[in-house]
């Protein structure tokens, strides 16, 4: 056994308990609603004018009277709203400063404002993204590889979906995510883990369907990307033609005047790997990125699991704080202790600095990948905190939440309580969808931007729902109609959908709801979705599509739509259906049925035929 043999535990020591500081107050603590900090009045509620006088060292008659001359009448009670304790700060020469108190339940919208001089440079955190076979995977084998310094050679990996690399002396961590899918996942439930993303192209390709995706969950994420060309070993590619390809996507590398690294490597030769890790140090260290490692920590479930010989087991990214073997976590509405800590080398930790990803089991249950965690002083905190966060939970799942709609954005329009539009469309064509993108966002107002995070030609897919999701978007298709499992899918996640096959009505219900004066007298409603498996060609009456019905119900005379990949072809109506030898007016679910549309013979198997009928709308 070598003397460079990597320790099975690692002692590295640090700072014990009593160093770190907590997150928040400690329970049954009472904290100081208003104090002076240094010549600054820091204030969390509204005070009476008696709370502000004792708060500020100033008689109550002085602030009264000084009031009294502006114009304001008060009494010793009265409480006072936060431009008059600004102004009467102002008037003693104090400066002044409202402090946001957050529950420890809702630890996820916790702002810690930490002291500048406990803060230390932490380590980037870098998801690999891009289309499919452009070589993710072969650069990630190839950035591992290049880390001979910190694991001896033969080492063998137990990923656990992150790890670190040290490249020039400086770590970096990177996110082994299965896509822009999970990447997105984490997102919608509030957690942003990413710091950068490399954004990977083969040369011999270019920018294909899933680079966009990436791209536009990316820059929706608001993450910094750096561009690694791929394949360059292969003969006659073009690092150029990538260049001006993204340059269409608002993607301006820094040749071209703008401020995007594009680097090019070939993961089968490794050529360019290290120039591509200087660039992420370089982004990094532009980005200034820092965490306080003497409190207790904080950060995002990357993934979890049921092991059967050690229970709940969960790869922990820790953002901020030091996470310690012993320490009592949250994680969603569940808590647990820390018993054992590993890297992705099974290499046992007694503690995990920020940015550090690590293995952990002591959970009681298996968390959801995406879920935020926080780390308490005490048992007793923590099982407090999960148990009072379980119960809102249960609250919120029995008085039921509602989707953000078309008609709830309306209502914050007219409210003003709105001031970006988030948009992603989806139409049949790329140059339709470019079209109605420049043409949308042209409606925006002073009051009202209009944003198209993505638009793109094709099917709406899981991908979609998702960035919608995170992003709190509306869904438009043009010439497109989600199929039964998306549509599912969209009102599980609160998305709403809208599809429309004229392009006018599109613009004009949007120009309606920026205006604040959507009101939708008439309202469609899709009756059910059949798949064509067989078809009959029968003389004198045209093709009949031999199909099942998958969802709801069919009904002859309604209108219907015809969908191929997800794409409406035709738009008519349903002339007649058929059970054996016998004409029907209705087929419901889970029965097969001939279907003959009128006027339209061109049916192919595989499509799907979706019925639906116009609907009056109550407008209340």
């Amino acid at each position: 056994m070598g003397n460079n043999k990597k320790p099975y535990f690692n002692k590295k020591k640090s700072s014990n308990n009593k160093e770190r500081i907590a997150n928040f107050d400690r329970p049954g603590k009472t904290r100081e609603q208003a104090k002076v900090n240094g010549g600054v009045f820091v204030y969390s509620k509204p005070l009476t004018v008696a709370e502000l006088s004792k708060a500020i060292n100033i008689p109550v008659n002085e602030i009264i009277k000084f009031l009294f001359l502006e114009g304001k009448s008060v009494t010793i009670n009265q409480l006072l709203d936060d431009e008059m304790i600004g102004t009467i700060c102002l008037q003693f020469n104090y400066d002044f400063k409202k402090e946001e108190i957050v529950d420890a339940i809702h630890f996820e919208e916790l702002k810690i404002d930490d002291d500048p001089a406990s803060l230390v440079e932490r380590p980037p955190v870098v998801t690999v993204m891009g289309h499919v076979d452009h070589g993710k995977t072969s650069i990630i084998d190839a950035i591992r590889d290049s880390d001979v310094a910190s694991h001896e050679q033969g080492g063998i990996s137990q990923a656990i979906g992150a790890y670190q690399i040290t490249f020039k002396g400086k770590k970096i961590t990177i996110i082994d995510t299965p896509g822009h899918a999970a990447f997105t996942a984490m997102r919608a439930r509030g957690a942003q883990v990413t710091d950068i993303v490399v954004l990977v192209v083969a040369a011999d390709d270019g920018v294909m369907p899933q680079t966009l995706e990436a791209l536009d969950h990316a820059k929706a994420a608001g993450s910094e990307i750096i561009v690694a060309v791929n394949k360059m070993d292969k003969p006659g590619v073009n690092e150029r033609q990538v260049k001006e390809q993204l340059l269409a996507h608002e993607l301006v590398a820094e040749d071209y005047g703008g401020d995007v690294i594009f680097v090019p490597v070939s993961a089968k030769t490794r050529k360019g790997i290290p120039e591509l890790l200087e660039a992420i140090l370089l982004k990094a260290e532009m980005m200034e990125l820092k965490a306080n490692p003497s409190r207790y920590a904080s950060g995002t479930v990357l993934e979890a699991n049921l092991d059967k010989g050690e229970g709940p087991k969960a790869t922990l990214l820790v953002q901020n704080g030091t996470l310690k073997v012993g320490d009592y976590v949250v994680v969603g509405e569940i808590y647990g202790k820390i018993r054992r800590m590993k890297d992705e080398y099974g290499t046992l930790f007694s503690s995990a600095a920020p940015s550090t990803p690590v293995s952990v089991i002591g959970l009681t249950e298996v968390p959801m990948a995406g879920d935020r965690f926080m780390a308490f002083p005490t048992e007793k905190e923590a099982k407090d905190v999960a148990y009072r966060r379980a119960l809102e939970k249960k609250e919120k799942e029995l008085s039921g939440t509602s989707a953000l709609s078309l008609a709830d954005l309306n209502n914050m329009v007219s409210e003003g309580a709105i001031q970006n539009l988030n948009l992603l469309l989806k139409a049949d064509t790329e140059g339709g969808a470019e079209a109605l993108k420049a043409s949308l966002e042209k409606l925006s107002t002073p009051e009202v931007k209009v944003k198209v995070i993505a638009a793109h030609a094709g099917a709406i897919s899981d991908s979609d729902i998702l960035l919608a999701s995170a992003s709190h978007a509306l869904i438009y298709g043009y010439n497109v109609r989600p199929e039964a499992r998306i549509k599912n899918k969209a009102h599980e996640a609160g998305v709403e959908i809208r599809s429309h096959a004229i392009i006018y009505e599109l613009i004009d219900e949007l120009r309606s709801l920026i205006k604040g004066l959507y009101k939708a007298e008439m309202s469609e409603e899709v009756t059910g979705q059949a798949e064509v498996r067989h078809l009959y060609k029968i003389s004198h009456v045209g093709t009949v599509g031999g199909s099942h019905v998958t969802s709801g119900y069919l009904r002859s005379g309604d209108k219907c739509r015809l969908i191929r990949d997800g794409v409406v072809i035709y738009t008519g109506t349903i002339n007649s259906l058929q059970r054996f030898k016998d004409q029907v007016k209705e087929v419901k679910e889970g029965f097969d049925c001939g279907i003959l549309i009128a006027n339209y013979n061109d049916v192919k198997e595989g499509d799907i035929i979706e019925g639906f009928h116009l609907v009056e709308k109550d407008n209340g």
